[in-house]
């Protein structure tokens, strides 16, 4: 099995909350970051976005309100970060190795990018591991280019690239900007790519569901909020998702389906201003606390 190194308790998810782990084989779960930013085509940063999510995990509290668990016993392992030098296909490889380690050893992953280009090589191993798989995306993208600035592994290709796959199928929610070529695919392609667009947001959770069957992997773009809401992200849109909404989502997907892996990616942070660096990592923690004590 992959050897996998973690981070001190007091520098990993959480913090100090977690220094009673004994190790990554107890782990439930495990915090994956992966600083990649190699194709980001407007704003930058998304190098910083793991360790801005990790410190700002240190200002959590643990115990969730609504599922009243406390998250420090939870059982929560942070990996050191995962080297991202080479080719994105490279980077991609190598988080296939070391999410499929994991899941081979039971626990859940929870990828922390980083651009959205390192979500084709965390499918890829969950994909092996769970036939049927299908990809909810929470994104204000739809990523469904063939090529993109000459790059045919850019952030703007992540879902176009997962579907090389022809076993998977993708669910986007929140979208609202895509190109004349992506909604055309999209519209030739209706057996595996269906899209709930932000606007006029007259679909619900449960109709989003009815979309989706398990096994599920989770692929959450942090600019599928509102840019009011979190503005530290490389490409932002207005129009976006709001908290309760996309805990509403989120909750009604563990609860009905079986989540077995998920990203949090395209975090930007800005110098300054935490608030994002902070709802990144509450929302970080809403998705473990779901996965870990969904019923």
């Amino acid at each position: 099995m992959l050897h996998l190194d973690c981070l001190p308790a007091e520098q990993g998810f959480l913090g100090d909350e977690n220094r009673h782990l004994s190790g990554l084989d107890s782990a439930r779960a495990v915090v994956v970051p992966c600083p990649l930013e190699a194709s980001v085509c407007y704003g930058a940063g998304t190098s910083r976005g793991p360790q801005a999510i990790l410190e700002a995990s240190h200002q959590v509290e643990t115990w969730d309100e609504e599922l009243g668990v406390d998250l420090g016993g939870a059982g929560i392992a942070t990996l050191e970060a995962l080297e991202v030098h080479g080719s994105i296909p490279e980077v991609q490889e190598r988080l296939a190795r070391t999410v499929g380690s994991l899941l081979d050893r039971g626990a859940f992953p929870l990828v922390l990018g980083g651009e959205h280009s390192l979500t084709p090589g965390a499918v890829r191993a969950v994909s092996q591991r769970f036939p049927g798989l299908m990809v909810l995306q929470v994104d204000a993208h739809a990523d469904l280019r063939e090529s993109y600035q000459g790059n045919a592994n850019s952030h703007a290709c992540s879902m176009r690239r997962c579907l090389d796959d022809p076993s998977l199928r993708v669910v986007g929610v929140g979208i609202r900007s895509m190109s004349a070529a992506e909604a055309r695919f999209a519209a030739q392609n209706p057996e595996r790519v269906r899209h709930f667009l932000a606007r006029g947001r007259s679909w619900t959770a449960r109709e989003v569901l009815a979309t989706i069957s398990s096994p599920v992997y989770l692929s959450l773009d942090l600019d599928g909020l509102d840019c009011s809401l979190l503005p530290a992200t490389g490409t932002p849109e207005p129009g976006g998702l709001f908290w309760e909404e996309t805990l509403d989502l989120l909750r009604a997907l563990f609860r009905e389906r079986k989540v077995v892996a998920a990203d949090l990616v395209e975090l930007a942070p800005i110098p300054g201003q935490p608030a994002s660096d902070y709802l990144a990592a509450r929302l970080a923690t809403k998705i473990l606390a779901y996965a870990l004590h969904s019923a």
